[in-house]
């Protein structure tokens, strides 16, 4: 058995979600609507630390993790801009498709665990973080921002999706790629169109932590009838390559599906699986799985919250 870690630099990551709006109203990345649900100032977004493992998995996997890798992540503290964050990967030779994957603030705190993979001889995934945390859980209590919510249900309709480059991507992300790479935490050529003609796909790819941005920015139109107005956040991330990698300028279609239900102490969380797809030859290209974990605080009027 040979057993290795990787490790990247300590990277401080931007915060570009503070102007986010969602639902007509601010969300937990304004300060001011964070502050008053007792967290430290409005956190930097979970998928933003993902960029910090590319350059670790392509070392292990090469162009083979931007084609099929799938990053599996359970989120554990926020960060705040300022936060320096270091990203780190365990890799052991007798699991050649599987690594650990951790992310950790200067001072130790965990920022987030998870698992990055390829698929095997077999085509198969190792499990995955999500999959083992979905394996575990147990069906909620009686819901109450998310009671008309059920397992299966699938979103209005299919959506139409494209990146292009300096395409603002709307209320839930008031930026475009272009300004993303400007403050990316680990940037490369193949982001770029401009630099990007002699990536191995021909052409500019989505950066991993965008692909999140693509799947969410259309959301509205899957018309879950969650009640509010309520403050989500992101719990659990997991995104999958299935043939990739995603490319800036490309138009693909969207389906949802409500994967699972859940409660904590303090959430209602509903669990999505999306599934991207060339709009042309509908060839899925990629999956995401989405924890959106609904603050019960945040919904006037809960019941039995105590103060």
């Amino acid at each position: 058995m040979t057993e290795k870690i990787l490790a990247g630099d300590y990277r401080s990551p931007r915060q570009m979600l503070a102007d986010q709006e969602y639902g007509g109203h601010t969300s937990i990345h304004d300060d001011e609507t964070a502050e008053r649900l007792g967290f430290q100032a409005g956190p930097i977004e979970g998928p933003t630390h993902f960029s910090q493992f590319v350059p670790l998995l392509a070392e292990l996997w090469g162009t083979a993790w931007f084609e099929n890798g799938c990053l599996s992540s359970h989120f554990q503290n926020m960060c705040v801009e300022g936060d320096a964050v270091k990203a780190f990967a365990r890799f052991d030779s007798e699991q050649p498709f599987s690594a650990q994957i951790w992310a950790e603030k200067e001072d130790g705190t965990p920022v987030l665990t998870g698992t990055a993979s390829l698929p095997d001889e077999s085509g198969q995934h190792p499990e995955t973080e999500l999959e083992r945390r979905l394996n575990k859980l147990t069906p909620p209590g009686s819901l109450v921002i998310l009671e008309n919510l059920s397992v299966g249900q699938r979103g209005a309709a299919p959506e139409p999706v494209i990146m292009d480059f300096d395409q603002n991507m709307g209320a839930l992300y008031p930026f475009s790629l272009k300004e993303k790479l400007e403050k990316i935490t680990e940037g490369s050529p193949w982001y770029d169109p401009a630099t990007a003609a002699d990536s191995p796909w021909g052409g500019a790819i989505i950066p991993l932590e965008m692909i999140s941005v693509l799947a969410e920015y259309s959301s509205r139109l899957a018309a879950w009838p969650v009640k509010g107005p309520a403050i989500g956040l992101f719990a659990d991330l997991e995104i999958r390559l299935l043939n990739g990698p995603l490319m800036v300028g490309v138009p693909y279609t969207i389906t949802r599906e409500i994967a699972a239900l859940s409660e904590s102490r303090r959430t209602e969380s509903y669990w999505v699986r999306t599934l991207i797809s060339d709009a042309t030859t509908h060839e899925p290209k990629a999956s995401v799985l989405l924890n959106h974990a609904t603050l019960k605080a945040s919904y006037e009027g809960y019941p039995g919250l105590s103060d």
